[in-house]
């Protein structure tokens, strides 16, 4: 488990959604109330769903200052990272501090698990984007696809987003993982679609397993099968706007000033990654890129694994 005395501020890194995303992970390594069977991080054995302090707001706001300092572009400064960022009772302060000192927008990941509770909603109310997750749109699958903690329920996480969408002045972007043999059954897109039209947020992102999975039966859908699901809720889904969440193709970035190895490996420890990955979010050449994840495997620093036909790396 990573040190809870300090938070991680890593990229800017390419997102598929939020273009160069300057990243703030301020909980724990896999501190989540989820258990998702499609998580990139692996397995979370006993999700928690207490709020407590993790790190001092000031420390992390300067880190985030020192990193927007730096040369390079930055669309959003976004609080994911590896673990449920509305368990830090102090999100709220910490995405206020950050408005103080720059214009770039703030947008928070969350798996919504918290959303029913005011206070969460309060905090991410100060945020310009909140990116909420729903899954699922009966408790069966639910349970099976997200393995929430045992005092959650579907319709609390789907009450809970449809309050933030009332309640907040920002955006809200509704991200629905797909997942093969999960919910991706006609039958399953129609009970989400019918909580989804309740929730009425600003758009809806479909986006399917990209990388190495915590269970291996999480199985991505196909091109073909994802713009078959995209056309389904579109369908019964009249004025919300649903898209496919694609590769990141902009360009313009600059890596951060650390040795490749140290700016690979910082990377990497985020989430699992392909050497074109590392090109793109470190300002890297490729053969760089080759070179230390060559030095860094034969260190066991990091290890090798092959997903989709390609071959993604994990720090170790």
């Amino acid at each position: 488990m990573k040190s809870p005395g300090k938070a991680r501020v890593f990229g800017p890194v390419p997102s598929r959604r939020l273009g160069f995303s300057l990243g703030v992970d301020i909980i724990p390594f896999k501190t989540c109330a989820l258990d998702c069977v499609y998580c990139q991080l692996g397995s979370c054995h006993r999700p928690v769903i207490a709020r407590r302090r993790y790190l001092p707001v000031r420390r992390v706001v300067a880190q985030i200052r020192a990193a927007l300092e730096r040369k390079g572009r930055v669309d959003y400064v976004t609080f994911s990272g590896s673990g449920e960022p509305t368990l830090n009772t102090d999100l709220g302060k910490m995405i206020r501090a950050v408005k103080r000192i720059t214009d770039v927008p703030v947008a928070v990941l969350t798996g919504s698990s918290l959303l029913d509770r005011p206070t969460v909603r309060r905090d991410l109310s100060a945020a310009d984007l909140v990116v909420p997750s729903l899954d699922a749109g009966t408790e069966k699958v639910f349970r099976r696809i997200n393995r929430p903690h045992r005092s959650l329920t579907l319709e609390r996480i789907a009450s809970g987003i449809e309050a933030l969408c009332r309640a907040m002045p920002g955006r809200v972007w509704l991200e629905v993982m797909l997942v093969r043999g999960f919910n991706d059954s006609e039958r399953e897109l129609a009970a989400l679609a019918r909580r989804i039209a309740k929730i009425r947020p600003d758009r809806v992102q479909l986006s399917t397993v990209a990388r190495p999975p915590a269970e291996e039966e999480a199985f991505p859908l196909s091109e073909r099968e994802m713009r078959r699901s995209a056309a389904f809720l579109r369908r019964v889904l009249p004025g919300i706007r649903v898209e496919l969440v694609g590769d990141f193709r902009k360009r313009g970035n600059r890596g951060e000033k650390l040795k490749p190895s140290e700016a690979v490996i910082g990377y990497l420890r985020r989430r699992p990654a392909t050497a074109r990955d590392l090109v793109r979010s470190l300002g890297l050449s490729s053969t760089r890129v080759k070179r230390t994840l060559a030095a860094l495997l034969c260190a066991r620093k990091v290890e090798k694994a092959e997903y989709g036909l390609k071959n993604y790396y994990r720090a170790s």
